[in-house]
């Protein structure tokens, strides 16, 4: 018998909320994130916008020593971390520290504070100037590390890293380990904070990135006609899982069941997805098969919808795949539309969003949707967001690579 396993605490730190009642707010509301870029002079680049975190203040969280070693994608992780265990109630009287554990990941790691570092040692060409904390800021891996040391969690730690995909790979490994009894709690997610010269620059190298600067506040469009490529978005993600009984036995608050996880390689292209959306078609099909449910009782897909003009066309074809003239009744979006792509956080953001469309039944929406594209003709929840009974939904997350997760999510009925 596997161990059911449920939700009961959320984070976040993102472009549209610094905590999980702004951004859900801020998702009903149809609010963009996106805005021209502040960080750095973006003069001689394609892109000049981005969906930045704005107003983060981290010493809420952290005090000044630790901001001045921690790089900005670790801050974020730890700030969302701990949102999440204090709104699950978690404190030393309620968990076995044994048995609570950390899956964090994150898509990139350190880049700040790799191309800070780098800079510094080009200028001055005196390797004696490389910070002592440079490695431990950047590896993408210390964000569990520093929150399994600031609460003394000593169950399994890791991170992830499987580009976009990333922290939904978290939360499905949490999942599995709940499941199979090695921990109680799981804390899991993923950060990243990729506003930066060299990644802006690496991103619009590989034309991945929309350059509609004249309409930067609506340039990101998923499944729209005139799409032309992700916005970048940042931030962090952290959901607690817990065992259905420990939760129980403490009193938790629950918000939804984590009930299918799907998990599939394209095998295909670096960073195109397979034209047929393979990949996608069989993560979701598994995720479906591992919930025990069928295809009719999800009522909401939460796409990985990048606004790019291949993955939105093998998205559509794929959830047409998987659930035939079905997928016409489904209400599908991509909060990308308002966050922007948050990379190795996108999991965990589009993950919380589609946990809360569950526990509240509205569906949030895809902005900037106006011209429709006839090789994407399915209900994209345009521009609002609609009230629906959601039983089941899919959170999809495809990575460069040809990495694909899907999570499927359910209310809870004890």
């Amino acid at each position: 018998m596997r161990k059911r396993v449920v939700v009961t605490g959320l984070g976040t730190i993102n472009p549209i909320g610094l905590n999980t009642e702004s951004f859900w707010e801020s998702l009903v509301s149809a609010k963009s994130g996106v805005d021209f870029i502040t960080r750095f002079d973006t003069g001689k680049f394609d892109t000049k916008f981005a969906a930045e975190v704005k107003n983060f203040d981290p010493s809420l969280y952290l005090d000044k020593k630790a901001i001045r070693r921690l790089d900005l994608f670790s801050q974020y992780a730890i700030a969302s971390s701990d949102q999440a265990v204090k709104d699950a109630g978690i404190s030393s009287g309620t968990i076995d520290p044994d048995r609570t554990g950390i899956v964090y990941g994150s898509g990139i790691g350190g880049v700040e504070t790799m191309q800070e570092q780098h800079f510094t040692y080009f200028e001055t060409k005196d390797p004696s100037r490389i910070s002592p904390f440079f490695i431990t800021m950047m590896i993408a891996d210390i964000a569990a590390g520093h929150i399994s040391i600031r609460y003394g969690f000593k169950g399994p730690n890791y991170s992830t890293t499987s580009a976009c995909a990333t922290s939904s790979h978290a939360i499905a490994d949490a999942f599995m380990i709940i499941q199979r009894g090695g921990a109680d709690v799981m804390l899991c997610g993923g950060s990243e904070a990729c506003v930066t010269q060299m990644a802006i620059g690496g991103f619009n190298a590989m034309r991945a990135l929309s350059v509609d600067n004249e309409n930067y506040k609506t340039a990101s469009k998923p499944f729209d006609l005139n799409r032309n490529g992700f916005v970048m978005g940042e931030g962090s993600g952290t959901i607690i899982l817990e065992d259905l009984e420990h939760a129980l036995a403490r009193g938790a608050k629950i918000y939804a069941e984590i009930k299918g996880i799907g998990l599939t390689a394209d095998a295909y292209h670096m960073t195109q997805p397979h034209p047929d959306g393979d990949g996608a078609v069989r993560s979701m099909r598994l995720s479906v098969r591992d919930a025990g449910i069928k295809e009719n009782e999800v009522d909401y897909i939460n796409a990985h919808g990048t606004s790019t003009p291949f993955n939105d066309v093998t998205e559509t074809k794929a959830i047409k795949s998987v659930f035939g003239d079905y997928a016409y009744k489904l209400n599908v979006s991509s909060i990308k539309s308002m966050t922007g792509h948050l990379l190795g956080a996108a999991g965990a953001i589009e993950a919380i969003a589609t946990i809360l469309a569950v526990k509240n039944d509205i569906i949030p929406p895809t902005i900037n949707y106006v011209t429709p594209d006839p090789q994407c003709d399915l209900n994209y929840t345009p521009n609002k967001a609609v009230k629906k009974t959601v039983r089941n939904a899919i959170s999809n997350t495809f990575g460069f690579g040809g990495h694909n997760a899907s999570l499927l999510f359910s209310k809870f009925v004890n």
